[in-house]
């Protein structure tokens, strides 16, 4: 059983979300609440596994997301928002949003993104992974609609490896893996995000705060 919990300050979405979700019968709503006050008294005593978070509605902020994270370290986090722009959420990222979603995404996309997050992968909508790559003339190309992302642990490792310059070999011995897995890893990868090359998934490791963008020298060559 998956404990969920909905924070929203508004009462129609809450109660939207909540009649959504306990129709399923693998989730269970332990509480929705419209103030960060009430979700910090609630997470005294109950420690839900998953929480959907609009951090750009009144009275909630990205902040509101780390201090979730200090209360209650195990419970993993959602944002589900209109329309945010990438700064926030950069930010929301940052301060340990595992996954994103928008709130016009259809039903089942809200129920596949609680159980792959429960299950310890980062699931993206299209139109928030699109509005992280803007500007971005590096990528090949973009998602413009809200189809989902989904990547697992692994592969976030493999993103992270590889955006630090890692080698498919070298990545192969420090993950215990086969050359051939960590290229499949590459591949699916890539397919997911949309993109072409290996910048592509460098830049998606920055803007998911996975690498810090001071890793890289931009500075122009001294030859």
């Amino acid at each position: 059983m998956i404990s969920i919990a909905i924070v929203d300050n508004s009462t129609i979405v809450r109660m939207g979300l909540r009649s959504l979700l306990e129709q399923q019968t693998n989730f269970t709503v332990l509480f929705d609440s419209g103030d960060n006050e009430t979700v910090y008294e609630h997470l005294k005593t109950n420690r839900p596994d998953i929480i959907l978070i609009d951090y750009t509605s009144k009275d909630f902020s990205t902040g509101d997301i780390a201090k979730i994270k200090l209360i209650s370290p195990t419970t993993k986090t959602i944002g589900i928002t209109h329309s945010p722009q990438k700064e926030e959420i950069n930010e929301a990222l940052k301060n340990g949003l595992l996954s994103h979603l928008k709130k016009d995404c259809p039903p089942e996309e809200i129920i596949e993104s609680i159980e792959e997050t429960y299950n310890g992968k980062h699931f993206f909508c299209g139109e928030v992974l699109n509005e992280l790559k803007k500007d971005e003339v590096n990528l090949s190309s973009t998602k413009s609609d809200c189809s989902p992302i989904s990547l697992s642990d692994r592969e976030m490792d493999v993103v992270k490896l590889i955006s630090e310059g890692y080698t498919n070999a070298q990545i192969a011995v420090v993950l215990h893996i086969s050359n051939h897995t960590v290229n499949t890893h590459r591949k699916n990868i890539m397919r997911k995000l949309g993109v072409g090359n290996t910048a592509g998934i460098v830049l998606f490791a920055v803007k998911t705060n996975l690498v810090s963008p001071d890793k890289f020298d931009f500075s122009p060559s001294d030859n």
